[in-house]
């Protein structure tokens, strides 16, 4: 049996999703956890739009059968291994040709339920968006770089607080450094994919931590409406000196190749200035790392400082590292936070 249904319906089922778009297209945004099951290749599906655009929609099926016609066995094998009980979902662009194609095929092959998307992979971007405007209740965990504010991060989930980590789902830890170390980053439309994703585990009646972020992290844009909302609400800033931040730098970014440090610190030098960006590159060479992370900490540190500065005071709260370390600053933002939210209740 084949069905059609809306993006809504389509997500509460709980069987394995292909995507039958092309891999550059999967590649460029996705419903996550979807598998990608591609009809054509990227070139393949070239040459059928072209067909389709100059010599029409006749033209352009049959140059499609020809080249999916050796694939379906194969096609029919994998949604097999994916959906032993012969229930799947299949989806493409826009919920035409190509999912339809499929559908049909799988349901001629002996499958129980066949799932098709109505207006595609176009809908489910659409339905993304849309969540970003949905009312949520954050709390802000910020710090000048070094601070260990996803270490916060991580204490604060264990506690049983709700914790989006954006730079984790960038792949991107913030800065010109905060690619060394990490996977390729998403396009933003699949960084927006993956926040949405974490963002319905959430209970929408109970606030959420984030990280302090610009709207860029690396390439990655975070949405408009949700940092908007970031930058209204209460900022707790997490206060480290800058001895024990560089010290921290150290032994973070001290497993990594000289050469990719090197690199980043080139990326900055314009802002750092010349002849600090000199210096530190000579540290770097000599293996005195603390030196090179100081140089990067003093730009930093003004360049957040400037954008703090622009926050109401009001929703500032400046919090200092204790000797209890991060688990213990945990604990005292979530007392606090709560102890906040009494009061204006």
């Amino acid at each position: 049996m084949v069905k059609a249904v809306d993006i809504a319906e389509f997500l509460e089922q709980g069987t394995s999703i292909i995507d039958v778009r092309s891999p550059g297209e999967f590649a460029h945004g996705h419903i996550p956890g979807a598998h990608s099951m591609p009809l054509f290749s990227n070139e393949e599906r070239a040459v059928v739009g072209t067909l389709y655009k100059q010599q029409g929609r006749d033209v352009a099926m049959l140059e499609g059968l020809r080249i999916v016609g050796p694939k379906l066995a194969v096609m029919v094998e994998q949604a097999k291994a994916l959906a032993p009980d012969g229930r799947i979902r299949v989806h493409c662009w826009r919920g035409g040709e190509r999912s339809g194609s499929v559908a049909w095929l799988l349901d001629k092959a002996g499958f129980a339920e066949v799932i098709t998307l109505r207006k595609g992979y176009k809908a489910f971007r659409n339905h993304v968006l849309a969540a970003f405007d949905a009312p949520l209740e954050l709390r802000v965990l910020g710090g000048y770089t070094g601070t260990g504010k996803t270490e916060t991060l991580g204490h604060l989930r264990d506690l049983g607080e709700q914790v989006i980590d954006l730079e984790g789902l960038a792949h991107h830890k913030g800065s010109s450094f905060g690619a060394i170390g990490e996977e390729a980053q998403p396009t933003t439309e699949h960084f927006e994919n993956r926040l949405w994703s974490e963002l319905i585990k959430l209970d929408r009646t109970r606030p959420v931590w984030v990280e302090d972020e610009s709207q860029l992290i690396g390439r990655c844009k975070i949405p408009q409406a949700l940092h908007d909302r970031m930058r209204s609400s209460t900022l707790y800033f997490a206060e480290m000196s800058q001895a024990d931040r560089a010290d921290r730098l150290v032994v973070d970014y001290g497993k990594y190749p000289a050469e990719q440090l090197a690199e980043a610190m080139k990326r900055i030098e314009k802002r750092v200035g010349p002849q600090h960006c000199k210096t530190a590159l000579a540290a770097l060479a000599e293996g005195d790392l603390r030196t090179v992370a100081i140089i990067a900490l003093t730009y930093y540190d003004k360049t957040y400082a400037f954008g703090l500065d622009k926050r109401e005071k009001e929703r500032v709260v400046r919090m200092p590292l204790q000797s209890g370390g991060h688990a213990e600053l945990a604990k005292s933002l979530c007392d606090l936070a709560v102890r906040r939210s009494v009061v204006r209740g």
